[in-house]
């Protein structure tokens, strides 16, 4: 599990591309500190088990479900992402529960900027605009942030300068791609209720 909160950002090294599958190596001398074969790590969002690891680089498998879900079969070398680690039972809860299970990609539609701040608007798949609500909880490549507005195709965020400086956020430009991940308490929520509802519609 993780929180949203981006450790490091880190960047590819390589990606080699398989009939269905990708292996994804990345500097990321932070995350790799402690790394163990088997280690999850959130690239961009995405939650992958650490294959290798030395030198402050690690390599990971990408299954071609992964890469028709998320943006990580777009990435080039050179590019930056945004690094975290698993959550320690110990750690502190910055952000909020963030599965890295990645439910769609969308596309920064606008960037507006103010004084310490910029305002992001993003596409959002119509599949998952139920569960994107005003001051609720969204993460954007592996970035926990609180939701501004909520419409039916889209919804804009407010980064903070820690947020535009740490963080790949902070260079995306408009038509960019980013992975979306909603707030899993939602999706728990429905599927509680559908039961419900369907019990209560048979007796």
């Amino acid at each position: 599990m993780f929180t949203g909160i981006v450790e490091e950002l880190g960047t590819v090294v390589a990606l080699e591309s398989a009939t269905d599958s990708a292996r994804l190596t990345i500097r990321g001398p932070l995350v790799t500190s402690d790394a163990a074969h088997g280690a999850s790590i959130a690239v961009n969002g995405v939650c992958l088990t650490v294959v290798t690891h030395g030198d402050g680089e690690f390599s990971v498998d990408v299954m071609a479900e992964t890469l028709a879900r998320s943006s990580l079969g777009a990435l080039v070398p050179g590019a930056p992402v945004n690094l975290e680690r698993a959550m320690a039972a110990s750690g502190r809860f910055g952000g909020h529960v963030v599965q890295g299970h990645v439910d769609g990609t969308g596309t920064v539609i606008a960037r507006t900027p103010g004084e310490q701040w910029e305002v992001v608007e993003v596409s959002l798949p119509p599949e998952l605009a139920p569960y994107v609500v005003e001051k609720g909880s969204i993460t954007v490549d592996g970035v926990s942030l609180t939701v501004v507005d909520a419409g039916e195709s889209s919804f804009t965020v407010s980064l903070i300068p820690t947020t535009l400086a740490l963080t790949t956020l902070g260079t995306k430009a408009v038509g960019d791609p980013v992975n979306l991940e909603v707030d899993v308490l939602a999706k728990y929520v429905e599927r509680l209720l559908a039961a419900r509802f369907a019990t209560d519609a048979t007796s």
